[in-house]
């Protein structure tokens, strides 16, 4: 029995405690209140007091791709034109060794552990190397199987088979901490005979879904005109698709897709039925307000997003494309970027922020039964945030003090499961 004592607790659940207190027991939270309550209440238990310190959730990224964390830096030049950054990551992805993308993918755990994230929400080709990561370092996810490029349905039966062979293989790996759940890549990648039967293969076996959605302006254009970078792509190599003529969201509420309540990367090109459509389907949505900002893609509309009750969380999406996994940082970013957004129709505050970037992340994941709250009963997936900062001082709201004036180097403690994956001596 251990107990955790700070100058705040930030259950989410709940408003926050200060002078607050978090006794764990193994792996799950026992109790929570102010730090005197808990002590009285388990006189005998080890206690550390972090003083000038928030103890909160731990986050979740729900979106990334730790397996090219070797290629922080090495697109930015690219950047200004999403096609020729997605056919320079596929080429320098192939000269990477599966060593060399397992070692990535640890570097990537490792970074998110110093960061205060318990949980990621994982997409690798080699999905294999998302799971040895975050085994090896401690940390909670679900690791989904992507697909190879298949938008061809001439080989979809084919395509298929190979994936639920490398799907199955790698739920053998799975634990307590790490699941495993499948990724078609996106409407743009995937054919609708393959997307069909990935969604009756999920449906029948319970399997979690994510899928990149309604990303860029080249998507749009290919789904609701049929022209467009995507196009020349097919047409060079033979491929053969159809455009439906309707939204990516559209598109996967017709084949069934939506019905498996995917998380949705991105979402910055939606509309108001998208919206609706998603939220009626009960699918989720991973936010990464930096990732599409960096790209240019432009401004998803937050606000819309949690108005019509859909669960989102954040998500940092790959180092190839935001450079560094800082939850705090993409809650800030998130928050102003919403406030700045043309259109939008209220101020996101920072205590919202800090709901998505942990319970939301939980739901959107579907571990909130689990994770997300500092509440007993729950996983003691716990993030210490260091108040002692200059540019912290003074507190006089602890949401802003945390959003607006804090990032990842604050870190001082990061538990999953009762276990300390990462702490700072001293």
């Amino acid at each position: 029995m251990k107990i955790l004592s700070a100058d705040y607790v930030l259950p989410i659940s709940t408003v926050p405690i200060n002078d607050g207190a978090v006794a764990v027991d193994g792996s799950r939270i026992v109790a929570v209140g102010t730090k005197d309550e808990i002590i009285r209440q388990y006189p005998t238990a080890s206690h550390v007091n972090f003083g000038k310190a928030a103890i909160l959730p731990g986050f979740v990224n729900c979106h990334s791709h730790l397996e090219v964390t070797a290629m922080r830096g090495a697109l930015d030049d690219v950047e200004h034109d999403f096609s020729a950054w997605l056919l320079k990551l596929n080429g320098l992805r192939a000269e990477l060794s599966d060593d060399d993308i397992r070692a990535a993918a640890v570097a990537g755990t490792v970074e998110g552990a110093q960061a205060g994230v318990t949980c990621f929400g994982d997409i690798g080709r080699m999905g294999h190397a998302g799971l040895h990561a975050l085994e090896t370092v401690g940390l909670r996810g679900i690791v989904f199987q992507e697909t190879e490029f298949s938008a061809d349905n001439r080989t979809a039966d084919d395509d298929f088979l190979k994936l639920a062979t490398k799907y199955e293989e790698l739920k053998g790996g799975a634990t307590d901490l790490v699941r495993v759940g499948l990724s078609p890549h996106s409407p743009y990648t995937v054919g609708s005979r393959l997307f069909e039967l990935i969604a009756q293969y999920a449906i029948l076996n319970r399997v979690p879904m994510t899928i990149h959605a309604a990303e860029s302006a080249d998507e749009h254009e290919l789904l609701t005109q049929g022209t467009g970078f995507f196009t020349e792509v097919y047409e060079k190599y033979g491929v053969e698709w159809n455009s439906p003529h309707c939204t990516p969201i559209e598109y996967l509420e017709r084949l069934g897709v939506l019905s498996t309540q995917p998380l949705l990367a991105h979402c910055v090109k939606v509309s108001d039925s998208d919206i609706a459509k998603i939220a009626a389907n009960g699918a989720k949505i991973a936010h990464c307000p930096k990732s599409n900002a960096k790209f240019g893609h432009g401004y998803a509309p937050f606000e819309k997003f949690l108005d019509a009750g859909i669960a989102t969380g954040l998500g940092s999406d790959s180092v190839a494309s935001n450079n560094v996994c800082d939850m705090l940082e993409e809650s800030r970013f998130a928050a102003l970027i919403a406030r700045n957004r043309e259109g939008s129709e209220r101020f996101i505050t920072a205590k919202e922020m800090l709901e998505t970037a942990t319970l939301g992340g939980a739901k959107a994941l579907g571990l909130d039964h689990l994770i997300g709250t500092l509440e007993p009963g729950k996983q003691a997936d716990i993030a210490v945030i260091s108040l002692t900062n200059a540019v912290q001082r003074p507190v006089k709201d602890i949401h802003p003090a945390l959003v607006f004036s804090s990032n990842a180097r604050d870190t001082i403690l990061t538990m999953v499961a009762g276990d300390e994956v990462f702490q700072v001596l001293g």
